[in-house]
């Protein structure tokens, strides 16, 4: 995500943030707009949902969702009342965590709900390990479909590690699997990819699909040796692609082990303060 979009993002979040008898809150008519979506109705489902896993969490509804009554001007001139909640941080993380994940505000939301500090620092360092392990989670897809697909085209499982490896040979100029974990101290029983920083692991991901969608529209692509070129072929064309901007991936330092990483940003949202004072909705 761009900084400019984390600077915005932030900027609208901290000015939409409310206090009730020393508990932060957000309303969360304020909060749909914040998290891109146009229409109530559709936002009422997410908090459906958030509130559900509120409940299964153990926590009071109502001291995290408070419902409160409001009166909006109508065209007319005249008002209605409409139905609105005050949202403890603890309920927005639920949102964020119950919301569409291909938006960028559900994204930035999830980490400025979970982590105690609003610095904008912060928010973006962690916005950056969950990209990571976004990333890994759709290296792990595009192996899966590739795996499915050349098994198909009568390639077995052994044949299908050999293309991969000589995919991240393409990749990362001559050196092979085994050589990237050796330099990068990677334990032998791990996959290279969880340590590799994010740039490395998107990648790799994106010469995945190329193959997938090449192979899907060429049934004539068969067999291990045939496969192994058009990979070879897409990891290479990544490779170059890295260094226009003098990027090379086997010089890219080891980062956290993803693993560790998904461990801790899962324990931010548990550490949430949960007992809070009550809100109280305001009529």
């Amino acid at each position: 995500m761009e900084k400019e979009i984390i600077s915005r993002l932030h900027r609208n979040f901290e000015e939409s943030a409310h206090e009730q008898d020393g508990v932060e809150f957000w309303f969360a008519r304020e909060l749909q707009k914040l998290l891109g979506y146009d229409e109530w109705r559709n936002f009422e489902g997410v908090l459906e949902k958030a509130k559900t896993a509120c409940n299964n969490a153990g926590q009071k509804i109502s001291d995290h969702f408070a419902d409160v009554n409001k009166m909006v001007g109508l065209g007319s001139g005249s008002e209605r009342e409409i139905r609105d909640f005050m949202l403890t941080r603890y309920a927005c993380y639920l949102v964020a965590q119950n919301g569409d994940p291909r938006k960028d505000e559900i994204a930035f939301a999830m980490t400025y709900f979970a982590i105690q500090t609003r610095k904008q620092e912060v928010v973006e360092q962690r916005l950056m390990e969950w990209e990571r392990l976004h990333a890994r989670e759709k290296l792990t897809t595009s192996e899966k479909e590739l795996s499915g697909i050349i098994y198909e085209r009568g390639v077995d499982n052994v044949g299908f590690a050999r293309i991969r490896s000589q995919g991240d040979k393409a990749l990362f100029g001559g050196y092979t699997t085994q050589d990237m974990k050796t330099r990068l101290g990677v334990p032998g029983t791990r996959p290279l990819a969880d340590f590799l920083p994010a740039v490395t692991i998107k990648a790799k991901d994106l010469a995945n699909e190329i193959t997938n969608h090449n192979l899907k529209q060429n049934v004539a692509l068969r067999g291990e040796p045939i496969i192994a070129i058009e990979h070879v072929k897409n990891n290479r064309n990544m490779r170059d692609m890295l260094a226009k901007s003098g990027i090379h991936p086997e010089f890219l330092p080891p980062e956290e082990d993803l693993k560790k990483l998904d461990r801790r940003l899962k324990s931010e949202g548990k550490k949430l303060p949960k007992k809070v004072k009550k809100l109280k909705g305001k009529k």
